[in-house]
This record gives C-alpha cells, structure tokens and sequence, in this order.
C-alpha cells in the first residue's frame, strides 16, 4: 500500500489515501498446522498502485493551462474530490475482498479466530430424570489432554461388531434401547439394562453416523462422524449432537456392558462452546475420543466439530459421558466373594458372567473391593496383588468359581479371554499367530485369580504380598488361529501351601477355542511379603554361578548376529517389533555349548522406562517371567534364521511348536535396578518334517551376579505356509 500521488507529486495531508494492490495478504501464512494446506503467498513487496491515467480516465483540454481564476481553483478541487471519492471506493473494495478471503481461508482450515469471545464455559448434566441440560459456568482450568493412546494401552473394547455405520431406522432403534438388535447379539444383556438408550435432543439430532473407528481421531482412541439437523439454539444444539455422537460411540464399545441397571450421566468436569457461526439446518459432526476407561465407572471424554459446508461453525471441548449403575444396584462381590446378582454382564452363549471386564480392570489398578470384595478393600494404596493391566490384561471374565473363600484346599474355575485381530502380540510378534508370551500370560493370570480370589493373601490380611510365579509346564496342544477368538480356561486348584511370610499355591489348567483343547499346564505361584521376596537366592543357592561363555578357560571365538538391523530391514521372515523387540543383539558360537551344537548369548538392558514395569504390576513393578522366555525364544529364532534353516522353505514362518512340553523355574526376579539380563541358549537338536524345521534347546537367564531362570524343552519351529501339522 503507498500514499496516492497526483502528477507525480503527493496529494496535500487531507487527501491522501491508501490504495490496495497486488494478492491479498494472508494473515495464516506460516501458521498453518501440519498436514493443513496453505494459501499462497502474498507479496512481501507490492508494487505501488498504478497512477490515474488523465488521458484515459479524465480527458484533459491539450491547450495551455487554466487561468489560475477562483473558478478554475474550484474546478480542480471538484477534480480532487472525485479521485478520492474514486481511490476509497477502491480501496474499501479491496478490504471488502480481502476480509472475505480470509473468512473463506479460515474456513477451510477449519479454524475461527482467537480470543473471538465465543467460547463459553458451560455444566453440563444429565440423569435419566431430568434429560439434558446445559447451563453457563465460571471459567475453569482446562484439562489436560493425554498422550494418544498406543497398542498397548488402548481401550479393549467389550464387545465387538461389524456395525460401523447406523441409518435413521438403526439410531431410532438405538433410542428405543435395541442395542443387540442394532450391533449384533455380543450386546444382549437380557433384560439387565432396559434404560440404556440413545437420548434424543431438544434444539438437534444426529440423522445418520457414516463411520466409526475405534482407534482413529487424533488420539488413536476412536472417531465418529455423523449427520445431523438442528433448530435454533446454537449453544444446547451443539452439547446435544456431541451428547448423542458419545453416547453412540460408548454403546458401540459396550460400556453399559459391564453394569447392571445403569444409565447414562454427565460428568461433573466443565466443558467448554465455541460458536462461531449458527449451526441450525443440516451438517456433519466429528467426534473424537479423547480418553476412556472403566475406573471408576466406564466413562469416556470427547471433543467435537460442527461443520456446515466444510467449515467449522461450533466446537465441544471436554465434555464425559459416564455410565453409573442406579442407587444401591451392587457392582461388586458381597462378604466371602458372594455373587448373589447378575452384574449385566453376559459371554457369546449367552452365559452369565460372574465377574467381567469392570472388575479385571479394578484388579489391574483400581479398587480390589469392587474386583473381589470388600474384605480387599483394606489394600487400597498398599502393595497387594495385582492383574496385570491395559494390553497385558489376558482375562477378561470369570464365567464360575467351585469353591469358598477360605477354603484353599480344592477349588475350580472358568475363566474367558477374547483375544481381538487387531492386538498389539498379532502385529507385533515374529510368529505367523499368537506369541508363546501370550499362551503364558493368558493361562497364568487366570490361574492366579482363583488362587487370589479364595483369599490366599487373607491368611495374613496386615502384610503386603507380591504374586511371583515360580515354575511350571505347559504344552500346545495343537496349532490354531485365535485372532478374534474367545478362548476359554477351566483351572484347578491342586494345593495351598501357608508359611511364613509366603503362600505357596499349584494349578492345573486347559485352555480351549470352539469347544477344542489347544493348550495345557500346570504351574506353581508364590505369595509373598517383602521379606521373603528379598530373600531370593536365585536356583544356585544364592552361589555365583556363570554363563558356560565365562566359564571358559579360553573365551571361545563368537560372531554376532544383529538382530536390530534385521528388525528394521524388512524381510523374507518378519522380526519381533515394538513391545516384542527385547534383543538387539545374539552372539553365536558355532559348536559350542553343551551338547556342541551350538552357544547363543544375549544381553539386554533394563532401564526404569522399560514399558513392562508400568503394566505388570500396578505398586509392584516387575519384568514378567514369561517375557524372559520369549527372549529366549526369539535369540533361538535369529540363530535358525542365521543359520539358514528358512532356506528351504517357500513362504517360512514362525509357530509355536505343538506337542513339545515347555518347562521353567524362577527363582528371582527383573527389576528396574538390575540394569541388565544376560540369556544363554545351548542348542539341543534341529528336526526336519516335511515344510517344517525344529530347533531345540534349553536356557538359563541371569540378573547381575545370579541366575534366576532355567528353560527346559525349548523349541521354535519354522514352517512353510500350509504345511501339514508335525
């Protein structure tokens, strides 16, 4: 913009104006987000407006000047003001353009101004009594947005369904309370929760969600979008719509799954309305899901998107939908693990689940006298035995307990785990299906619970105890895929044995898909309080006994396998990755070891962020056993790969072997202090079948000056995809 001139020479103070040239200036040049799209750029210099042509634009007499006469003076000053009139029509023009480029700009980035004064703090409320209501607050302190959720720890949905887009037929059924007939019948709970509806709005309603994804929006927890049709009211119709779009994503996960006689409720946090156009008529709604759990109820927190056209017009910040059971519905066991009520709560077949997904999670790192009764409720704060939680969580529901509190001397129970497609092992594993970690996990946790449920740790209600499973023997017993599988666990509890400051307990389980046995064990834990925990003295006694490699008299020549390199080149057979990447590195002595077929040695760092600490377990953290086993298994399987046992095989992968028992003795444990864990492999024996090689072994696993794991009939089996069972 420059000052206008005449002739070449400025306009006298009282005229001048400022003139609009060249590409409007955009104000959101180099702020937009990543990914968003930016405007072109405006010149940094524009060049000065062309000057009024007199010949063309003013036609001018070719004599000599004017007589410099009053009329000829008032001539020029008619003159003058009509070129100003001229020049601020222009340039009010050219704001005009401007401002409606940059509305227009605004809009297609979605974005309204800051500090517009259209954001209004609002208390939200809602009981099935009063329906919805939305009132102005006082400002609030913001809440803080949480990382985005990753494999590990998103929300396991409780049910699942193909169902991700719902018609005006669907949502008004959802309204009448037919969740099973719209998502299919993993959503019946036969009569428990006939007030769980989808609550229609005053001011607007959504017509139509055209996608929902449980791990898209921005942070990996879930997405919705949807339709809608509003009246006036712009503030009420936004809360509405987000209310609605909640509610549907909450009953698609299968929140009110897990509570009987429950309903829909507002939490008490303040949400917040930004408006910045009306949103009456029709539009579209994103709703993303910001955070959700089922401690201390299921709950979930959203934020929202109105659009009009592609422009965002009102935005919901913040706003949680609980789900609460009525007053005096029981939510957990009664005195001596009494289950006397269904807790809504019910399994594929139909089954009445006596615990479910609410108490796991309550075990895991919530309150124990809601997961088993109120006589744990005195462990509130203490280190107590735990379930390991979010993706290490491996049982869901406990379907029957054969047994009494109190009474450790016999017992049985079933026990369920739905193992989804999607799960962190499937995508993360090097095995063509489930990880031997998971066979473990899943079998053992339900083993503990039953043991823990009886009230082992009751024996001495005033200490502290830690669950450490010491040994055990397990066998698959068949291959078999349990992507999107429910499998099924019957365990017996064999023998209790009480000493001081322990609780020793033995189990024997079978765990089962589609009505078929594919897994067997039996296993040994201990409970026990801090004094005989630090009184572990490894499997030697407390004797220092070291690796076979240093225990050489001559350190044996060895090569190194680089494991990482392999991980992040991709190739013919896939590597561990993510949370099962547990080696870097193996170091190899072709012949040695102490049968001569072959030495592997690893070691692994530990460091106080390892991310099994913080999920196994809450108060007590601690690197799962079952985890040292998969080390070793996956040194056994970079040994087979380096060794060029895939060679021969078209489409080579990894499973876990059936039919070979699997055994191991803990005497220790992983902690963040040891700083590191040292493996050993010794090569046992290298079976061929048909499509199928088997490596065979046994291991140990040391912490700093002790060995803690021995391994007896390990084995990893690389095997052409579709060949015949071993």
């Amino acid at each position: 913009m420059t000052a206008a001139t005449r002739n070449g020479a400025p306009m006298t103070a009282h005229l001048d104006v400022l003139a609009f040239d060249g590409e409007p200036f955009d104000a959101l040049l180099g702020s937009a987000s990543p990914g968003e799209e930016r405007l072109p750029a405006a010149h940094n210099e524009p060049e000065p407006p062309a000057e009024p042509r007199p010949d063309r634009d003013h036609p001018q007499p070719t004599a000599s000047p004017a007589p410099r006469n009053e009329a000829a003076a008032n001539l020029v000053a008619d003159l003058i003001r009509d070129v100003r009139a001229e020049l601020v029509a222009t340039h009010l023009s050219a704001m005009a353009v401007q401002s409606a480029l940059q509305r227009r700009a605004l809009a297609a980035l979605g974005r309204t101004r800051r500090n517009s004064g259209t954001t209004q703090p609002v208390k939200v409320a809602y009981t099935p009594a009063t329906g919805l209501t939305v009132e102005a607050a006082p400002p609030g302190r913001a809440l803080e947005l949480p990382p985005p959720a990753t494999t590990m720890s998103a929300f396991k949905a409780l049910a699942r369904t193909q169902v991700t887009t719902l018609d005006q037929a669907a949502l008004a059924a959802l309204a009448r309370g037919e969740i099973a007939a719209v998502f299919g019948s993993a959503y019946d709970q036969h009569g428990d929760n006939s007030d769980v509806r989808l609550v229609s709005g005053a001011h607007a309603n959504l017509t139509r969600v055209t996608e929902l994804t449980r791990h898209g929006g921005s942070w990996h927890r879930g997405q919705l979008r949807a339709e809608y049709f509003a009246g006036t009211g712009d503030v009420p119709a936004a809360i509405e719509l987000a209310w609605q779009a909640a509610q549907v994503f909450a009953l698609q996960n299968g929140l009110h799954l897990c509570l009987a006689g429950s309903g829909f409720h507002a939490g008490t946090e303040q949400s917040e309305v930004d408006i910045s156009a009306p949103i009456d008529g029709a539009g579209e709604l994103i709703l993303d899901v910001v955070s959700m759990d089922l401690i201390p109820r299921p709950w979930l927190r959203v934020r929202a998107e109105v659009r009009k056209a592609g422009a965002v017009v009102a935005r919901v910040r913040d706003l949680v939908l609980e789900i609460r059971e009525a007053p005096g519905t029981p939510v957990a066991p009664e005195t001596g693990g009494v289950i006397s009520t269904s807790f809504g709560r019910y399994n594929a077949d139909g089954e009445r689940a006596l615990l479910n997904e609410f108490h796991m999670t309550h075990s895991a790192r919530g309150d124990l006298g809601i997961a088993l009764g109120p006589e744990f409720s005195a462990y509130a704060g203490r280190r107590a035995t735990r379930m390991p939680n979010h993706g290490l969580q491996l049982c869901d529901r406990v379907m029957a307990v054969e047994g009494r509190r109190g009474d450790l001397t016999s017992a049985a129970a079933r026990t369920e785990y739905d193992s989804p497609a999607d799960s962190w092992y499937y995508a993360e594993t090097a095995n063509a299906a489930m990880p031997n970690v998971v066979y473990m996990e899943t079998s053992l946790q339900s083993a503990l619970l039953l043991g823990y449920f009886l009230g082992a740790t009751l024996t001495a209600p005033d200490e502290d105890y830690s669950l450490r499973n010491l040994d055990g023997t397990a066998t698959v017993l068949r291959e078999v895929d349990l992507r999107d599988k429910t499998i099924r666990q019957k365990t017996q509890l064999l023998s209790t044995t009480v000493l001081v400051g322990a609780v020793l307990q033995s189990f024997s389980y079978e765990l089962s898909v589609d009505g078929e046995p594919f897994y067997r064990g039996e296993s040994l834990f201990g409970f026990f309080n801090e004094t005989a925990l630090a009184n572990q003295n490894g499997l030697d006694n407390g004797a220092f006994v070291p690796t076979w490699f240093d225990a050489q008299r001559t350190p044996p020549a060895f090569r190194t396998v680089d494991v990482a390199a392999r991980r992040a080149a991709p190739g013919k057979v896939r590597a561990a990755q993510g949370h099962l990447a547990l080696l870097d590195t193996v170091d190899v002595v072709d012949g040695g070891g102490r049968h001569g077929r072959g030495y592997l040695r690893a070691v692994r760092p530990v460091a106080d962020g390892d991310w099994f600490f913080a999920y196994h377990f809450h108060l007590d953290p601690v690197m799962p056993g079952s985890l040292g086993v998969e080390a070793v298994l996956q040194a056994l399987q970079e040994w087979a790969l380096d060794a060029g046992l895939a060679d021969g095989l078209a489409a080579p992968e990894f499973v876990v072997p059936a039919g070979l028992p699997l055994s191991w003795r803990y005497r220790g444990q992983i902690l963040a202090e040891d700083r590191e864990m040292t493996l050993e492999v010794h090569i046992e024996d290298v079976q061929r079948r048909p499509g199928r090689v088997r490596v065979l072994a046994e291991a140990s696993v040391w912490k700093p000056g002790l060995r803690i794991y021995e391994l007896t009939g390990v084995a990893v089996e690389l095997r052409d995809r579709g060949a015949e069972p071993w």
